[in-house]
């Protein structure tokens, strides 16, 4: 396969899905996006094995359309593990097992909040209803968490957050952990009326699932918000 979801990054008609194409074309005409395709094609081309599938990059933003976002879920990176990630954060592709330790302590306070006992690791259906599973870096070398950090692709995905807090639409953020907590900023200066939901905890890793994120009841507090606002609740099951 050529460098086309490479080459995506920078030139003028990535795979996007066009409300989100009409939100950040302009972060992607910048040099910075320059470098970070320059990064990512001298990765592939010294032989690294870059998670997930090129193919997958940017299925967070095409499953969940801007128009229809609800809920942002942030995540910080795709899984390492070959063949986990598949570009929604927190979620595996369907044939996984077993599960990644943080997906399961969501779904353990899952149960505890709302009694859904989901073991399907594939979280599109919830992409699928308007919940935007974004991590803040798009790719990562496999085995190296964190390894494509500071290479560019936080300019895209924080401008995504920005915009979705810019909408007069009201939206849940999830910020689990210090490194999405840390996006608050971005929200805040839209927030002023308190029009957005930001739900923050601790990240339910196995390191800090216990100091505060079981027990937080964030799925119960995501669709009593939506329902105030006229809005379907979320559908959790998977």
């Amino acid at each position: 396969m050529a460098d086309s979801a490479i080459d995506a990054v920078t030139e003028n008609n990535p795979p996007l899905e066009p409300g989100w194409w009409s939100v950040l074309e302009p972060i992607f005409a910048t040099e910075a996006i320059d470098r970070l395709r320059d990064f990512l094609r001298t990765e592939l081309r010294a032989g690294k094995q870059v998670l997930p599938a090129k193919t997958d990059w940017f299925n967070a933003f095409n499953a969940a359309p801007f128009d229809q976002v609800r809920v942002v879920i942030l995540g910080q990176d795709p899984y390492p593990t070959p063949g986990h990630a598949h570009g929604l954060s927190f979620s595996v592709r369907p044939d996984v097992r077993p599960l990644p330790k943080s997906l399961i302590n969501i779904f353990k306070e899952m149960a505890s909040d709302l009694g859904i006992h989901n073991t399907a690791g594939d979280l599109t259906p919830w992409a699928n209803q308007g919940v935007l599973l974004l991590n803040a870096v798009l790719t990562v070398p496999a085995r190296q968490p964190a390894g494509h950090q500071n290479q560019g692709w936080e300019l895209i995905t924080d401008a995504a957050i920005t915009a979705l807090a810019a909408r007069s639409k009201p939206v849940v953020f999830v910020l689990w952990g210090a490194a999405a907590q840390r996006k608050a900023a971005l929200i805040a200066p839209h927030n002023n009326n308190q029009r957005h939901l930001i739900i923050q905890s601790p990240h339910p890793s196995p390191l800090s699932a216990y100091r505060g994120f079981f027990g937080s009841h964030p799925f119960s507090r995501i669709n009593e918000f939506l329902v105030q606002q006229g809005e379907p609740p979320i559908d959790w099951r998977t």
